[in-house]
């Protein structure tokens, strides 16, 4: 449940650059392979230990196939691209599945831009990820599990091996190089009235031995995955020669900085004199109202004399995402305007970093920013924004404000210039991430890697087309249509009717990572997917209707597209099909179930609402809850009640299949449980597939492959084959 605005993260998380930001917060992936970063830090360099080594063998393709999930998993996934300061070579991260399907190695590879060859930097299996050059190009950093804990790591770009350059008591959760490459600011949990960092690691050992019992004053007690242990999340300045202990910098701030559990190290930024950083945190924290507020804020903290920072923005809505243009004149940062909305729109706003005045820059474009970066001359902010089922990149002119887009055609992310090229991720529906390239104005857009163009080769993949209809308040809606691998468009093919999450969200041309429809297609099935009112992509105006009315127009467009979707390609059988949805994409399938129960033959709820009250009372978020249904439970329980699915549960009858873990504590384990027990009490044909291991989403591989084999077990279960 959420939408795609937690934008820096997403696609940190997604790419080890750095997570739901830019990559939605419903598809990120984990970085690294590195182990917990309270794991104890390990005191010799890799070099010192004859480490072993991990090459990606090369892929066993068997014959051509149609894609599924065992497909999906195999995909090798590609990390952001960082150009070296001469722009003649850039660093990218690659993951790989391990043999035993355990999980993925992380791997850092060079690409020489003249030549247009690659070749692999890091070796070891523990992992490697967050790569950063040194200011003369000669040096990658990178962070590594590969000691024991999370600390940074060196190594020649020209090849050799790693050296370590942090030893800190606990691990690092990231990081990002000083300008003048002899220090760093790390993110360090820690117990913030500790004096030190080995304060830290001794209350762990003490808590390990002791009672397990822990004692809340506050809320948040846990938070998307994971209970609070009484550690915050801080900033602290290491010098990477180890001649000087680590130096906590945001001082007397009782917040997470950066705010978890999506922030990383995008959060922050150097100033133009190396000697501050600007970083991110929520405003309210020390007053116990993080549960409930959207106020992130601004703050300057200084490197040389830790004091108290100083709050640069007093927006009370959501700020984030601090750059500073390359002269060190302007700081560029995105807002919201409306507090408590977190799918409010992104507006880029120009800080005088002199005097601190203020001027929104896309106040007029009715689209939300993503990412966001400074040219190399800095006059112009490349951005990504979702657009109408895509993510394409635009150019903002720094001075006038004015839009145009550059690049379009899939889903474009990590973007990060030099001096004449533009470097991104690209995906579409059919492609993984690859590496791109392109002119600053967008012409010359070409893959700078293959990686997984052996295993494309051998794939199979249904055709695709967006579509349009009149939907809701007679609305313009969206919709992509998939047949299956060739699909010869005459015989009739079942449904797989897929509903998005967030709300406020979009499953738009992109290559996901865990809801590909492609999985569908290649299983056989007419695949149709709606971007309903309140998803985002549309303007603001298109993604607020969702607010208050969850349960009313964005019914109304999936009926209005599963009319139009069928008489537009006579081939996709509406009467013959599965509705699947996670998220709030479950929340609907459980509406689905009581207000529009005679349309399909099974259902696929993952992690969805069942209950709002009991939904109110127990997620970690207040804020999303409170906004999207008109304030607390306690104070508008009509509203909280006006599209509650278990208020409908007795016109129940289709089949269901419901899918929770037992780490999601965003939409937590009981949703799903009341769900199954109010279909089993009903006597409706039920099953639950239940991860003791998983949170909101499934990310460990094996149980990605179980997942698919279950739902698509249960589609073939109840539908017919193709007539």
């Amino acid at each position: 449940m959420r939408n795609l605005h937690r934008f820096a993260l997403f696609f940190a998380l997604l790419t080890g650059a750095a997570c739901q930001t830019a990559a939605p917060k419903d598809d990120p992936a984990p970085a690294t392979d590195t182990p917990a970063a309270d794991a104890p830090a390990g005191a010799a360099p890799a070099a010192a230990e004859a480490p072993p080594r991990f090459v990606p063998a090369e892929p066993d393709l068997g014959a051509p196939h149609p894609f599924g999930a065992d497909d999906l998993i195999a995909l090798d996934r590609v990390g952001a691209p960082v150009p070296s300061p001469d722009g003649k070579s850039v660093v990218y991260g690659r993951r790989t599945l391990k043999e035993d399907r355990s999980g993925y190695a992380s791997t850092l590879w060079v690409l020489d831009v003249d030549r247009g060859d690659v070749r692999q930097l890091t070796f070891h299996p523990k992992g490697a990820g967050t790569p950063a050059f040194s200011p003369d190009g000669a040096t990658v950093f990178f962070q590594s599990g590969r000691s024991g804990s999370s600390q940074i790591w060196s190594v020649p770009l020209a090849g050799g091996e790693p050296v370590q350059v942090t030893d800190l008591p606990v691990g690092i959760q990231g990081y990002r190089l000083a300008p003048d490459g002899k220090s760093a600011v790390v993110i360090v949990d820690v117990f913030v009235d500790c004096a030190d960092l080995a304060c830290t690691q001794k209350r762990l050992e003490e808590r390990a031995q002791g009672a397990t019992g822990m004692v809340y004053d506050r809320v948040f007690v846990r938070h998307w995955d994971t209970w609070k242990d009484g550690r915050r999340q801080q900033l602290f300045r290491v010098n990477l020669t180890g001649e000087a202990a680590p130096v906590r910098v945001t001082v007397g701030l009782d917040a997470d900085v950066p705010p978890k559990p999506w922030h990383g190290p995008e959060a922050f930024v150097f100033t133009p004199d190396g000697n501050g950083i600007v970083f991110v945190a929520k405003d309210g924290a020390a007053d116990k109202k993080e549960p409930w507020s959207t106020n992130y804020d601004l703050y300057h903290a200084s490197l040389q004399s830790p004091a108290p920072p100083e709050k640069l923005t007093a927006n009370p809505a959501w700020d984030d995402a601090p750059v500073f243009s390359p002269d060190g004149n302007t700081l560029a940062y995105v807002a919201m305007a409306r507090p408590g909305f977190e799918a409010d729109r992104m507006v880029i706003h120009l800080m005088n970093w002199a005097d601190k005045t203020v001027r929104p820059l896309t106040a007029k474009w009715d689209r939300s920013v993503s990412e966001m970066v400074f040219s190399a001359d800095g006059k112009t902010l490349f951005v990504n924004a979702y657009d109408t089922g895509e993510k394409p990149v635009f150019a903002v002119d720094v001075a006038s404000g004015q839009v145009q887009k550059v690049l379009s055609g899939g889903h474009h992310t990590a973007l990060a210039p030099t001096a004449d090229r533009l470097w991104f991720l690209r995906n579409d529906l059919a492609h993984p991430d690859e590496v791109w390239s392109a002119a600053l104005d967008g012409t010359g857009a070409a893959a700078a890697t293959h990686v997984n163009d052996q295993r494309l080769g051998a794939l199979q993949f249904g055709a695709y087309e967006q579509f349009s209809f009149k939907g809701a308040k007679g609305d313009t809606v969206y919709g992509w249509v998939f047949s299956p691998p060739g699909h010869d468009g005459a015989a009739k093919r079942p449904l797989a009717f897929l509903i998005h999450g967030g709300p406020q969200g979009s499953f738009a041309n992109r290559f996901h990572t865990r809801w590909n429809p492609q999985v569908f297609a290649g299983a056989g099935y007419a695949t149709v997917m709606i971007d309903f009112h309140g998803s985002v992509g549309y303007g603001q105006k298109f993604t607020d209707a969702i607010t208050g009315d969850w349960g009313g127009a964005p019914l109304e467009d999936l009926k209005k597209g599963l009319s139009a979707v069928t008489k537009k390609y006579p081939w996709v059988d509406g009467g013959n099909a599965c509705a699947l949805g996670a998220s709030y994409g479950g929340y609907m399938v459980n509406w689905v179930a009581g207000a529009w129960p005679d349309q399909f033959k099974c259902l696929v709820n993952h992690d969805g609402i069942f209950d709002q009250r009991a939904m109110y009372y127990a997620t970690e978020e207040l804020w999303f809850p409170e906004w999207e249904h008109g304030g607390p439970y306690f104070d508008a329980p009509k509203a909280h009640e006006k599209h509650n699915p278990a208020n409908l549960v007795k016109k129940w009858k289709t089949p269901m299949l419901v899918i929770h873990g037992l780490n999601d504590h965003r939409v937590p384990l009981e949703q799903g449980l009341m769900t199954f027990n109010a279909l089993q009490r009903r006597g409706i044909e039920s099953r639950l597939l239940y991860y003791p291991d998983e949170n909101h989403w499934v990310l460990q591989p094996q149980n990605s492959v179980q997942w698919h084999r279950e739902v698509l077990g249960w589609l073939s279960r109840h539908t017919t084959p193709a007539q």
